[in-house]
């Protein structure tokens, strides 16, 4: 059996799933064709069903309940590792009622933060995530909301930390931030959804194991070429987390939902997360 995959060119995920598309790992005879593209496009094409399976945001999630369900392994979970809202000056976020912030897209779990934080009061402007941080410095908009690998390079643009989210919602909860997971079409059945789960630590152990394997291929999709910045990118997004959510991983994935159903952000869905 061969599924569509989706996941998104960060290091993170490129050191994740490369074992696993690369013929490393062995899922009791299924394969995958992998499929690379920013995540507001997975998430996207996951509101048309476009893959079998597919890395997703949270916000992205709670619209896709009917079709897919959410796998134990291989998300973005984790501490310390937010998105960050950026201004060219340092300044607060109530400078910035009403003012121009971009966003990496609406469906996000960093947009939707974002409006559980605040008042929703700002005039958002969407753009590409790697695009907004040139646009914080050109002026283009007053403020940007950043993720990836931008928290560890915004300094050398210049630029200054006004919000950082995951630091917020930490404070907030006592939990985990949960940004991304890996979703299954329902359809595949509990057997071939556990074989996924499975190949997908296993993926994650080989990296480990082996992590000079993954290099060239993170190496051709990063968008941030420097070691330093990649092996960081890589150490806090990739964690227990990534193995397996556990009970604190799906908390923090329940009270998320909660929060955002509490605010109307997101619509109520009686469906399990889980197959």
């Amino acid at each position: 059996m061969q599924l569509s995959l989706g996941y998104s060119p960060c290091p993170n995920d490129t050191f994740i799933f490369h074992a696993l598309t690369h013929g490393l790992v062995d899922m009791n005879g299924i394969t995958v064709s992998e499929s690379l593209a920013d995540v507001e496009t997975l998430n996207r094409l996951a509101l048309d069903a476009r893959y079998d399976l597919t890395k997703v945001s949270f916000h992205a999630l709670a619209f896709l309940r009917d079709n897919y369900c959410l796998l134990r392994s291989g998300g973005a979970v984790g501490r310390g590792c937010g998105p960050l809202v950026l201004t060219r000056k340092p300044t607060d976020m109530s400078a910035l009622s009403g003012k121009r912030i971009a966003i990496p897209g609406r469906f996000t779990t960093a947009y939707m933060l974002l409006m559980l934080y605040g008042d929703q009061s700002w005039e958002v402007v969407e753009m590409p995530f790697d695009r907004i941080m040139d646009a914080v410095q050109s002026g283009e908009v007053d403020a940007g909301l950043v993720i990836h690998e931008s928290r560890f390079t915004y300094h050398a643009h210049g630029l200054h930390k006004a919000l950082d989210l995951g630091e917020w919602w930490e404070s907030e909860t006592g939990l985990p931030i949960p940004l991304g997971g890996i979703l299954a079409r329902r359809t595949l059945g509990v057997e071939v959804v556990r074989a996924v789960e499975s190949g997908i630590r296993r993926s994650i152990e080989y990296a480990r194991r082996h992590p000079e394997a993954a290099k060239p291929y993170i190496k051709e999709y990063a968008q941030e070429m420097d070691d330093a910045v990649i092996d960081s990118h890589i150490g806090l997004y990739v964690n227990e987390f990534s193995l397996d959510l556990g009970e604190e991983g799906m908390s923090a994935v329940e009270e998320l939902f909660a929060r955002a159903e509490y605010r109307r952000i997101i619509p109520t869905d009686d469906n399990p997360l889980f197959l």
